[in-house]
């Protein structure tokens, strides 16, 4: 049998149409030819969360989003329509919320509940609102934003000074301050190409930091040993040492103010005359005695029966001369 050339487009045709029809809604997030099971979900903003948009449970993507519908004319809620893909069990206290990716897209996750009774087709889950990853960075980022208008703001307002410090005679100061260093800098080039490169300036003023540190060091060495003085000052038992003296002194001045006064011995001859007159020729009178002992001994003493009476002269002086001073 001979199929003709219309009867092969016509069927080509059909397929075509076909695939389109399945390609379209799988693009919308029907899967015509797996087992579905629709669920519902209230939310109050949607976001950017579209048609075919992913339902994921624990990151695993469960389903799509397959229709939204407000709920009433003012549009308090919308109603989501959630075509699960998956045969899988989801208890009925679980709870779907919209999140974001890092590219902007939405999609559904559905956080699974403990209950024992799983939801069925038709069952509307609980929803909570999220913030999303999106929301966390803006949230996150809101306070920056703010901290840098304010600093925008501070930026202006300091732009703004600027402006109105740099006036024509600012502006001139300005010119002459560089205009003078300028000059400074020729000065400094041309001292530099006289007295040569600054390197040596450097090295002599390294050896002086060398000698200063060397007489630095002479001086901590002195302060050592004045400190070491100082400390055997402080160990030396100064205390005692000093009353010690000041006893000695009072002793003294006791003593000088007796001799003043003629007190005593020493304090009579120191006053008396008369008695040191006496008392000098007392020890005259005596050493003379002595001296006529040692020299004519026998004018007191004799042993010979038939001696001579010593017939010389007694001593009217010491045989040794200045013995006690003389007047």
């Amino acid at each position: 049998m001979k199929v003709s050339n219309e009867t092969k487009v016509g069927a080509l045709t059909i397929i075509a149409l076909a695939l389109l029809f399945i390609g379209f809604n799988y693009l919308k997030g029907r899967d015509l030819f797996a087992p579905s099971k629709k669920i519902y979900a209230v939310f109050t903003d949607l976001g950017s969360l579209e048609k075919s948009n992913e339902v994921k449970i624990n990151g695993l993507p469960v389903g799509t989003v397959y229709q939204k519908q407000e709920k009433d004319k003012n549009v308090s809620a919308i109603v989501v329509t959630i075509n699960l893909t998956r045969d899988i069990n989801i208890p009925k206290n679980s709870v779907a919320y919209i999140a974001s990716s890092l590219v902007g897209s939405s999609f559904i996750v559905i956080e699974r509940g403990n209950d024992s009774n799983m939801m069925q087709d038709g069952d509307t889950i609980e929803t909570r609102m999220e913030s999303g990853l999106l929301g966390d960075v803006k949230a996150q980022l809101d306070p920056t934003i703010s901290s840098v208008r304010g600093i925008l703001d501070s930026l202006k307002k300091t732009l703004g000074s600027v402006n109105d410090v740099l006036n024509a005679s600012t502006r001139q100061n300005l010119r002459e301050t560089i205009s003078n260093l300028n000059l400074v800098s020729t000065a400094l080039s041309n001292y530099l190409q006289e007295n040569g490169p600054i390197d040596q300036s450097l090295e002599s003023l390294s050896g002086l930091t060398k000698r200063l540190n060397k007489s630095a060091e002479a001086i901590n060495q002195t302060a050592d040993n004045a400190s070491k003085f100082t400390s055997t000052l402080a160990s030396l038992p100064l205390k005692s040492t000093i009353d010690t003296l000041a006893i000695v002194i009072e002793n003294l001045r006791g003593i000088t103010t007796s001799l003043q006064k003629g007190e005593g011995t020493a304090g009579a001859l120191l006053k008396d005359r008369q008695l040191y007159s006496q008392l000098e020729q007392t020890l005259l009178s005596t050493e003379i005695l002595l001296d006529d002992l040692r020299t004519h001994p026998k004018r007191y003493v004799s042993f010979s029966v038939f001696g001579k009476k010593d017939k010389s002269t007694p001593l009217n002086s010491p045989t040794v001369k200045d013995t006690l001073p003389r007047k």
